[in-house]
């Protein structure tokens, strides 16, 4: 991909499309590709032990947890280094990217001491004293790598912004190459290493961490299509301006991302009244939702950093156009994939359990995936233009709002409370309360995008 600093915008709907999908398809393999280590531990804690899975599961939710919190938070880099790409501002490139350099240390600190200390919430959680054990081992292990993958993903956005988001997918293939079979090793005392069960997961992943950071520095080192951007020259210290216009354009962006991971999370605690089955059930399907979710999640960054780029150069109609394609793109997929899955719900299903009585749950609750995932795409698309657009205050309060209210506390009361659900609870509430959170979150996400584009238009034109 030609460099955004000198090439000129395309402007038609056609060309716009092309960028999308040219800047989404790496993405997408990436973000898949961190999944299949996710998954990757999953198997290999589950073969070692079935405590060690039991610690690597809660352990694993903990630390997704955080770190959707504290990556969220950096990537407020990528628009803000796109509109600097935009606006034809190369030289405040290096500047930008060295203070997301230091927020990345700087969130690292409190990062790993939530890692390090995850007693109070296993204790308050009533997390079994052995479960609790091996998830603090795991959380030990993973703590090491968290700098390294903080600074990684300030690499990750800087290089979204740029346009050059193939390095990323090839860095994630490297690590997953890697951490799969290292994983293993040290789980099972395999290759000269001692056993260290759950924990060896944790372990292996900082180090891949590591190399990741490792091979972005090099890569930034080494590619001559960086050197005008003179990214390591003249380096800065912390800058409390710079810092604290980052952390007030990405901190929400990171509670928004925290908002969103966590209210599966705790759906599937405030579900574990109705049972194993129904509780095994729902995590199929949310399965599921994340796997699809990939996709209008790697559309929502292209989308991001398209419409970050069209608000640096002010051409604010292009900007709209973009934002308008990228959602039309993301529930044009969402309804695809929604068709395949439909189509294949009973091989799927069957795939991820044997038990009769959770594959009936997960078969029951399919009907609501198909909703859920078109208005979640609109959502995350929407969202995320906003972002390039530098608005994402009033998107948090949409997403808590939407997320922990309609959809936690409204679905808690739809399986537990209203009224045909009295004598019959079922999970099944809980994901109508999501289908009609993300519709509203939709809509609204939808007509702010819209406000915003108009307002900046007509302030374009009088000016």
């Amino acid at each position: 991909m030609s460099d955004p600093v000198t090439s000129p915008p395309a402007c038609s709907s056609r060309a716009i499309v092309a960028q999308l999908l040219h800047h989404a398809w790496p993405v997408l393999i990436a973000q898949l590709l961190s999944m299949t280590m996710m998954v990757a531990d999953t198997v290999i804690a589950g073969r070692y032990g079935t405590e060690d899975l039991a610690g690597v599961a809660i352990g694993s939710s903990y630390y997704i947890s955080v770190v959707m919190l504290l990556t969220g938070t950096l990537q407020a880099v990528a628009p803000t280094i796109a509109h600097h790409i935009g606006a034809r501002r190369p030289e405040a490139i290096a500047p930008a990217l060295q203070q997301g350099f230091w927020l990345a240390l700087l969130l690292a600190m409190p990062g790993v001491a939530l890692m390090l200390n995850p007693g109070w919430l296993l204790e308050l959680a009533s997390v079994p004293p052995a479960a609790a054990a091996k998830a603090s081992d795991y959380l030990a292990g993973i703590a090491l790598g968290l700098p390294a993958l903080l600074l990684y993903r300030t690499f990750y956005a800087f290089n979204n912004a740029v346009g050059r988001p193939r390095v990323l997918m090839v860095i994630n293939a490297i690590m997953m190459s890697i951490h799969i079979p290292l994983a293993w090793s040290l789980t099972n005392g395999a290759l000269g290493f001692e056993a260290l069960g759950g924990m060896g997961c944790g372990l292996s992943t900082a180090l891949v961490n590591w190399l990741a950071c490792t091979c972005g520095l090099a890569y930034m080192l080494l590619n001559p299509a960086y050197r005008p951007y003179r990214l390591f020259h003249a380096w800065q210290r912390p800058q409390r301006r710079p810092l604290g216009q980052l952390l007030r354009l990405g901190l929400p962006m990171g509670v928004s991302t925290f908002i969103d991971i966590s209210s599966f999370t705790l759906i599937a605690l405030l579900a574990a009244r109705l049972g194993t089955e129904t509780v095994a059930g729902h995590r199929v399907i949310a399965n599921f939702t994340s796997m699809i979710y990939m996709l209008p999640l790697s559309l929502s960054i292209a989308t991001m950093v398209l419409v970050g780029q069209s608000a640096g150069a002010q051409d604010w109609r292009r900007a709209q156009r973009t934002a308008r394609l990228g959602m039309k793109l993301g529930l044009g997929f969402a309804l695809l994939v929604g068709a395949l899955l439909w189509l294949l719900q009973a091989p799927l299903v069957r795939f991820s359990s044997t038990d009769p009585a959770v594959q009936a749950v997960a078969l029951a609750l399919i009907v609501w995936l198909l909703p859920y995932q078109a208005f979640d795409a609109l959502q995350t698309v929407a969202a995320h233009a906003l972002r390039g657009f530098k608005v994402t205050l009033l998107p948090m309060a949409v997403h808590t709002f939407c997320f922990w209210g309609i959809g936690l506390a409204g679905g808690y009361w739809l399986s537990f409370h209203a009224p045909w659900r009295v004598d019959a609870p079922s999970v099944a509430g809980f994901w109508q309360g999501c289908v009609l959170a993300t519709l509203v979150a939709s809509f609204v996400f939808g007509a702010m995008l819209r406000g915003v584009a108009k307002r900046r238009v007509r302030e374009a034109a009088a000016a």
